[in-house]
C-alpha cells in the first residue's frame, strides 16, 4: 500500500554509459507523474560510481532527453539543491564512513581476494556442480578476508597498501522480506543473496552501497525503478536495516520490463535497428565499441514524433487508467497516474501505436503551430514561402501525414511543377476526350488577380465545362489532379488548386496537355 505521511521525494538516477534508453524515460516519466500528484519532488541524481564505463556526452543527452519530454527536475543534476552534489563521483569522500560503520558492527568485511583466487573459487564450485557460484556465507569460509585471517594480519594488509574490497556480510539462514508496490510482498532466503562488493580499494563505492547511502540522506520516499533491479532489493533492505535506517527506507515499485514487438525478450537497440525504429529519444551519435566506428543511433526526436505523442505511448506500456480513455496530456496524466494501477506484467513495445498517438497529436495542433515545420524545410531548399500560404498546405494535408517531417515530402507539388506523371493513372484515364476538357479548364480558369477564386469557385467552373464537354466529372478528375500534382492521390483537389493559384494551375495543365499528347 502506498504510504505518503512523509513527503514525497523520487529520484531518476541513470548512469552515465551512453544514450538514455527508451525504457528509462519511461521510469523517469513514473516517478514524474508520482511526485506530480502527490505534491513532491523529482530528483536526478547521476550514478556514475563506475568511471571505466563514463561515456562523455551521455550526461548532457539524459538532461536534455528530460527536458524534450517535458519531466521537470525539481533538485539535482542540472538544477543544484540542499543535498548537492548530486552526482556520485563527486560524493566519493562520503561512502567511506558508512563502509567503516558496517565493518565496526559486524556487517561487512575486508575481502583480500585476488582475481585469480575468485576464479579459482568459482571453478571448484563448477566443479562441484554448484549452479550459481557465489562468494556467500558458506563460500567466504575459504576466501582470504578479515573473517578467516588473524587479526594483525588484517591490519598489516591493509597498512601495506594491499588491494582489497569491502563485502556486505550477509546472513545465512535469515528470510529478507519487503513490500513492492507493484508486487506485494517479496520474500527471499538469505542463501540466495552473494556477499556483494560495497567499495573497493581506491575508496570508490559500488552502485549498492552509494545507491543506498544517498537515497538516504537525500530523504528519498519512493524508488520506482525497471525489474532488473528485483534481485538486488533484498540487498539493499539488509543495507538499510544494518545502518540503522529501517525507519525510513523508502518504498519500492519495480516496473514490468518492455518487450520486444513479438514479446519475445527484453526491447534492445538491435532489435529497434532491425525493425526500423528508434529506442532513444533523440538521436545519439558516438563511437562503435568494437570498431571504433563512428555511429548514429536513430531518435524519436529526429524522426519526426513529437514529445507529448511519446509521454502518453510510454505512460500505457505498463499502467492504464482504468477508463477507455487514450489521450492524456501531462496533466491529465498526473491525474489520473496511480502506482497501484502499474502491471507485474511486462508490456510489449508496439510501435504502430506510438505513431498512432504522433497523429493524433499532430491533427490536434493548429495550422499556425503546424507552419514552422514546412516553412522549416522549405528555408532549407530555398523556397520563399509566406506563413499564410503555409498554414493553408499543412491544413490540407495534416491528415494525410504522420510526422511533420512528412509535410515538405508529401506537399512538394505545391512548389514544385510535375516532370512525371502517374503512369496508373494516364494509361487508365487519359484520352483525347478527357485532354480537350483540360484544355479547356485551363482557358476557362480566372487570372491570379480574382481573389474569389477559391475552391468552390474552381471546382463549379469545372463542373460547367466538363459538362459542356458532354462528359461528367468523375471522369476527368482523376486526370486533372495527376496533371496538377503528378500525383495520384492527396487533399481535397480543389483547396488544392485554391493554393496553387488558378494561374498555376492552368501553366501546369497545358504543360501535361503538350507532354502527354501522345498518349491522348
Amino acid at each position: 500500500m502506498l504510504m505518503t505521511e512523509r513527503e514525497v521525494r523520487v529520484r531518476f538516477a541513470p548512469s552515465p554509459t551512453g544514450p538514455l534508453h527508451i525504457g528509462g524515460v519511461r521510469t523517469a516519466l513514473y516517478n514524474y507523474l508520482l511526485a506530480r500528484k502527490l505534491g513532491g519532488k523529482m530528483l536526478l541524481r547521476i550514478e556514475d560510481t563506475d568511471q571505466n564505463r563514463f561515456v562523455p556526452g551521455a550526461e548532457e543527452y539524459i538532461l536534455e532527453a528530460l527536458a524534450w519530454c517535458g519531466i521537470v527536475i525539481d533538485e539535482g543534476v542540472g538544477v543544484g539543491g540542499p543535498h548537492a552534489p548530486y552526482k556520485q563521483s563527486e560524493r566519493k569522500p562520503m561512502y567511506k564512513q558508512y563502509a567503516d560503520q558496517l565493518i565496526a558492527d559486524g556487517h561487512a568485511y575486508y575481502a583480500f581476494d585476488t582475481p585469480e583466487e575468485l576464479d579459482a573459487m568459482r571453478a571448484r564450485l563448477q566443479a562441484a556442480k554448484v549452479p550459481n557460484p557465489q562468494y556467500n556465507s558458506i563460500t567466504r569460509a575459504q576466501m582470504r578476508n578479515s573473517l578467516t585471517l588473524p587479526e594483525d594480519e588484517v591490519k598489516q594488509l591493509l597498512d601495506s597498501g594491499a588491494q582489497y574490497v569491502i563485502r556486505l556480510k550477509v546472513p545465512r539462514k535469515e528470510e529478507v522480506r519487503f513490500q513492492d508496490l507493484i508486487r506485494g510482498w517479496v520474500v527471499v532466503h538469505s542463501s540466495a543473496i552473494d556477499d556483494k562488493v560495497l567499495m573497493k580499494s581506491d575508496g570508490m563505492p559500488t552502485y549498492h552501497l552509494a545507491n543506498i547511502v544517498d537515497d538516504h540522506l537525500m530523504e528519498i520516499s519512493h524508488v520506482i525503478r525497471g525489474e532488473e533491479w528485483l534481485p538486488s532489493a533484498p540487498l539493499h533492505v539488509l543495507l538499510y536495516r544494518y545502518l540503522g535506517w529501517e525507519k525510513t527506507m523508502p518504498q519500492f515499485a519495480h516496473l514490468p520490463l518492455l518487450l520486444k514487438p513479438d514479446g519475445t525478450g527484453k526491447l534492445s537497440k538491435r532489435d529497434g535497428d532491425r525493425l526500423g525504429f528508434p529506442v532513444f529519444p533523440l538521436e545519439w551519435r558516438g563511437i562503435d565499441g568494437e570498431t571504433g566506428e563512428p555511429t548514429v543511433s536513430r531518435g524519436y526526436r529526429e524522426d519526426g514524433y513529437l514529445p507529448e505523442a511519446l509521454v502518453n505511448f510510454l505512460a500505457f506500456l505498463g499502467w492504464n487508467p482504468g477508463t477507455q480513455q487514450e489521450i492524456f496530456s501531462m496533466d491529465e496524466l498526473i491525474q489520473a497516474f496511480s502506482i497501484e494501477r502499474v502491471s507485474k506484467s511486462p508490456a510489449k513495445f508496439d510501435q504502430n501505436k506510438v505513431k498512432w498517438f504522433n497523429e493524433h497529436y499532430l491533427r490536434a495542433k493548429s495550422d499556425a503551430e503546424l507552419a514552422p515545420y514546412l516553412l522549416t524545410a522549405l528555408q532549407e531548399h530555398g523556397i520563399a514561402c509566406d506563413q499564410a500560404k503555409a498554414e493553408q498546405i499543412v491544413s490540407v494535408m495534416k491528415e494525410r501525414v504522420s510526422f511533420p517531417n512528412d509535410f515538405w515530402q508529401e506537399a512538394k507539388y505545391f512548389f514544385q511543377a510535375p516532370t512525371e506523371y502517374d503512369e496508373a493513372v494516364v494509361s487508365k484515364k487519359w484520352n483525347t476526350q478527357v485532354s480537350a476538357a483540360l484544355a479547356a479548364y485551363a482557358d476557362g480558369l480566372p487570372d491570379n488577380s480574382e481573389p474569389s477564386a477559391n475552391a468552390e469557385v474552381l471546382k463549379s467552373i469545372f463542373n460547367q465545362i466538363v459538362e459542356a464537354q458532354g462528359m461528367k466529372p468523375g471522369q476527368v478528375l482523376q486526370a486533372l489532379r495527376v496533371a496538377v500534382t503528378g500525383a495520384a492521390a492527396g487533399p481535397d483537389l480543389f483547396e488544392t488548386l485554391a493554393i496553387l493559384g488558378s494561374g498555376e494551375v492552368a501553366t501546369r495543365l497545358r504543360a501535361a496537355v503538350e507532354r502527354l499528347a501522345a498518349r491522348a
